[in-house]
């Protein structure tokens, strides 16, 4: 697949854009094949987003960041999805280990510099990863948070140096939801006890939405999609 002019790219921006989700995918997968990757931390848009694809590959490349503060039940879940739906999750690590992250930055990072834990523990890791594919599909839908109501559903992204897919981005929570419920799919246990979005258990609280993600602090992305305020000059703020 060549890489998309930008006649192309808003073409098919467009195109997509009044696309299906199983549309979105069978596209992406047709263009890019063995370059293309499922990055998910197992919110309802990914095992929805794996579920869909298996109905016509059987050749899905699934990445998730195992930052090795996951909750319990994220582990049960991502086991439970790999055996359900017949593919092999890569489990991506920080190349330093909890206790040598203590050692260089202190004991509990997530509190003091979240920003640094999250770059470490996860857009790090991502970014090496990433290098190997030419396309990823991620869970960004526009109803999440302020900072994703304009997200593409195609785009080309400077960050990581890839096309980017969002397959459901205009879908809602309750479609998801229904979606799951229809197909008795696995998820997250933890959404029954009140945690809307589920990440690392230090930075996660139950909570409506995305409020509950890094509740301590004023951090509302990790900077996998995002740039973290702390990356964000005044100037440009």
């Amino acid at each position: 697949m060549h890489q998309l002019t930008q006649d192309e790219l808003g073409l098919q921006q467009r195109r997509l854009d009044m696309a299906s989700p199983q549309e979105i995918l069978q596209w992406a997968v047709e263009q890019y094949e063995q370059k293309l990757v499922v990055v998910t931390s197992f919110q309802i848009t990914g095992i929805v987003t794996l579920h869909m694809m298996r109905q016509f590959t059987h050749n899905v490349q699934v990445v998730t960041l195992d930052t090795g503060l996951l909750f319990p039940e994220t582990y049960k879940l991502i086991d439970d999805i790999e055996k359900r739906l017949d593919i092999t999750v890569q489990r991506v690590k920080p190349e330093q280990s909890l206790s040598q992250q203590a050692r260089e930055h202190g004991s509990l990072l997530w509190e003091t510099t979240p920003d640094k834990c999250c770059q470490l523990r996860k857009t790090m890791p991502l970014k090496k990863t990433l290098a190997n594919y030419d396309a990823w599909i991620t869970g960004l839908r526009r109803d999440q948070s302020p900072t994703r109501a304009n997200i593409p559903v195609i785009d080309w992204d400077d960050r990581y140096g890839l096309m980017k897919f969002c397959p459901f981005a205009t879908w809602t929570e309750d479609m998801l939801w229904t979606y799951i419920k229809a197909y008795d799919l696995p998820y997250n246990i933890l959404h029954d006890r009140g945690y809307a979005s589920i990440g690392c258990y230090t930075c996660t609280r139950a909570a409506a939405g995305r409020a509950g993600r890094w509740a301590h602090s004023s951090k509302t992305e990790c900077g996998i999609h995002f740039a973290p305020a702390s990356e964000v000059s005044p100037a440009s703020a």
